[in-house]
């Protein structure tokens, strides 16, 4: 039973963790993102300037899903951070790059969909890491 243990604890350890982004490549990524999106610190200070159409992006990084105060947000959204669903460098890289396809799997809703049409084909996780960076300081 323990070398049982022992090989279980080897195999997680060997298995790939979702890798950390790059903060400063992050910033410069984040351009493609500032047309729908800002980043505006709970004390007003904005840290980038940008759209409306999508909700501020500060502070996003461990909190539910469709929970931005004064954002009005789909339902699929809604109903997946209701099942508990939390932004976090994986579930922001999945949803980033096909919404509607995180949507249908994180509510179990086949007709679930997503007001955010742009799909992110890489540098999600150096992104994510850039807006984990300007909430913590």
């Amino acid at each position: 039973m323990k070398r049982i243990l022992t090989i279980a604890g080897m195999i997680m350890l060997a298995a790939p963790a979702f890798a950390a982004g790059d903060i400063e490549a992050g910033e410069k990524g984040f351009k493609k993102c500032k047309a729908c999106h800002m980043v505006v610190s709970d004390a007003g200070e904005t840290i980038v300037k940008g759209g409306r159409t999508g909700p501020n992006l500060y502070g996003i990084a461990g909190k539910t899903l469709g929970t931005v105060a004064g954002y009005k947000y789909g339902k699929s959204i809604v109903a997946a951070g209701e099942a508990g669903a939390v932004w976090d460098a994986e579930s922001f890289a999945t949803y980033t790059a096909d919404p509607t396809a995180f949507l249908k799997e994180a509510t179990g809703d086949s007709k679930a969909k997503s007001k955010m049409s742009f799909r992110l084909k890489k540098g999600a996780e150096d992104i994510y890491a850039y807006l984990e960076s300007v909430a913590a300081e």
